[in-house]
């Protein structure tokens, strides 16, 4: 058994996704088949580019904060901007991003592909990245304080090369890597959370149509919400309860990928934090 609980959740989240997929392709249909596995692969697809744009953003505006500390204009300026971000819902202000995309698509400026998903993660990231931009301040504000950090720049040191390499990178890695675990389960709690509002039919300017399908789609579509209606069926029809797993297939699988793939985020996240005693 292994020692680590990161580890552990890792191997558990990879087994039983293999077996959900061999699940699926033994009992369902194959229409509904691909609909979970573009589904899951477009999920997965998106939350990753978030990582990468939002590991990017947020080091941006942590150099920016740090180099503009001697321009009070400059600083001024960039604090209004970031508290103004902070100031919007998260999930309000990816919606109406994924609105535009829709948009985009609907007036044929951009085609499904590689540039839309760079435009819904960039637009998650934009509401994220803050996170990461107060981790990384948090780590250098923590040097800057102690006697090596000015000690090095007595020595003629480039402050860039202190920051980035001797702090960010040398001392500060595993807490950023930590940082982007639970950015990860941000990213797909947030995607299909926006994702299930759009394809209710909150907007009519885009949709499950226009948008790629995600696991936040699915989980809005009529098959699986009957699906979820099974499932509390069985509560008050406990001999039901087998029939979920052949008949109603699609929804119970969307959801238990959703819940399940995010309570091992959780515990990966805490389990790393543990084995690094962050």
């Amino acid at each position: 058994m292994l020692k680590h609980k990161d580890l552990r959740w890792s191997l558990i989240w990879l087994f039983t996704t293999a077996v959900m997929a061999l699940w699926d392709i033994l009992f369902l249909n194959k229409p509904a088949l691909k609909l979970v596995i573009a589904g899951f692969i477009n999920t997965f697809t998106i939350a990753v580019l978030v990582l990468i744009f939002t590991l990017l953003l947020g080091w941006l505006a942590a150099m920016a904060l740090h180099y503009f500390q001697k321009n009070k204009i400059l600083f001024v300026v960039l604090n209004f901007f970031i508290n103004l971000i902070r100031s919007i819902p998260q999930v309000v202000g990816i919606l109406f991003c994924y609105i535009g995309v829709g948009m985009l698509l609907q007036h044929n400026a951009v085609r499904i592909g590689p540039v839309v998903y760079i435009l819904l993660a960039l637009s998650m990231s934009l509401f994220i990245f803050l996170e990461m931009a107060d981790c990384m301040r948090e780590r250098i504000e923590h040097f800057q304080k102690l006697d090596f950090y000015n000690a090095m720049r007595v020595c003629g040191i480039a402050e860039f090369r202190i920051i980035n390499f001797n702090i960010l990178w040398k001392n500060s890695r595993i807490h950023i890597f930590n940082k982007l675990i639970s950015v990860l389960g941000v990213a797909v709690f947030l995607q299909c959370s926006v994702d299930f509002i759009i394809s209710v039919g909150l907007s009519s300017k885009a949709n499950e149509v226009t948008l790629p399908v995600t696991m936040g789609s699915l989980l809005a579509n009529i098959d699986s919400k009957q699906d979820i209606l099974a499932i509390g069926n069985t509560l008050t029809h406990p001999a039901y309860f087998g029939h979920l797993f052949f008949e109603h297939l699609l929804g119970v699988t969307v959801a238990f990928c959703i819940v399940f793939s995010l309570l091992c985020i959780y515990h990966i996240a805490n389990g790393y934090a543990e084995r690094h005693r962050l």
